[in-house]
This record gives structure tokens, sequence and C-alpha cells, in this order.
């Protein structure tokens, strides 16, 4: 019986798949001295039921607070209906986002090893590359990036932009491995 939920798992989460995810955040995501490290963030956060759905919300006045650390208000029915999965905290009719992240690091840990078959699939593909000197990831120049872009992870990369990675790690509450 464990075969079958493996193989259900190895279906649903595959590197053929979440490595768009990991080009299109490093592809939004700028210039960022070991930017490397974000990379585990990155499937834990995208895949999450409830910050996917943040996730896709964002726009340009959306930052790193709003998203992560913030409050999500439940002014209308469609808004209710979006969210009726996730504790609510019924007396302010909002959810705390902050609450949310509480197995964050656990995901992180659960991911590793897909977040390193996606990283491999990448640079396999040409769709990053490695700068060895500040330990980053950027997405290659002179090739025609063939992956279908994520507009979570794009999102999740132009959050990122200008913070540092001790900020981001700091901020999120969860530990580099």
């Amino acid at each position: 019986m464990s075969s079958i939920v493996d193989a259900l798992y190895d279906l649903k989460y595959n590197p053929f798949e979440y490595g768009a995810y990991i080009a299109s955040f490093y592809k939004d995501l700028g210039d960022l001295e070991n930017n490397l490290l974000l990379a585990p963030l990155v499937i834990p956060l995208c895949s999450h039921p409830f910050f996917s759905i943040k996730l896709n919300g964002a726009n340009t006045k959306s930052s790193i607070w709003t998203i992560f650390g913030g409050e999500t208000k439940l002014n209308t029915e469609q808004n209710k209906d979006k969210y009726r999965d996730f504790p609510l905290k019924s007396h302010l009719k909002k959810i705390v986002n902050k609450d949310q992240l509480y197995d964050l690091q656990e995901r992180i840990d659960g991911f590793q090893e897909l977040t390193v078959q996606c990283i491999q699939y990448c640079l396999i593909n040409d769709w990053l590359s490695v700068n060895e000197h500040n330990l980053s990831l950027h997405v290659s120049h002179g090739s025609n990036p063939a992956f279908i872009h994520q507009n979570r992870a794009e999102k999740l990369g132009r959050l990122f932009r200008g913070h540092s990675v001790v900020e981001i790690y700091a901020f999120l509450g969860v530990k580099p491995r």
C-alpha cells in the first residue's frame, strides 16, 4: 500500500513540474547574493494551500508583510468561500497569515530532495546557471527558456526582491538547512 502512496506522491511532486517554479522564481528575483539559499522556500510556499491563493492575488503593492505577515480580511462572500478551509478568527472575521506558517519548517525539510532535483533539472535544461563566486542562481542568458512560467513563483521572486536572505528567513521564522 505504501508503494501506491509513494507513486502518487512522485506523480504530484516531481522535478518536471516544479522545475518551472524554481526557474520562474529566479527569473524575477533579481540580483541577490547567496540567493541559492532561497531555493528551499519556493516549493513549500508556492504549493502551500493558503499562500498559493495569496500569491496568486499579489499585485505591485504587495509586500512580504502583506502576504506572509499581515491579515486576510474576509469582506465578501467570494473571499469567505475562497478561504473557507482555513481557521478563521470568527470574532474578527479575518485570518492571521503568520499563523499559517506554523508548518513551514517541516515543509522545507520535506521538499528538500525535490528542490535539489528541480535545481538539477533546471541546470541540465540550461534554464538556470550557477555563479559559484557569490552562491547564486540566475536565468541563463543566450538560451531560450522553454519552461512554462509559473505566476506564483514569479510573484514570490518579486516579493523577495530587495530583501537579504537573512531578512527573509528571519521574517518567515525558519532556518536554512
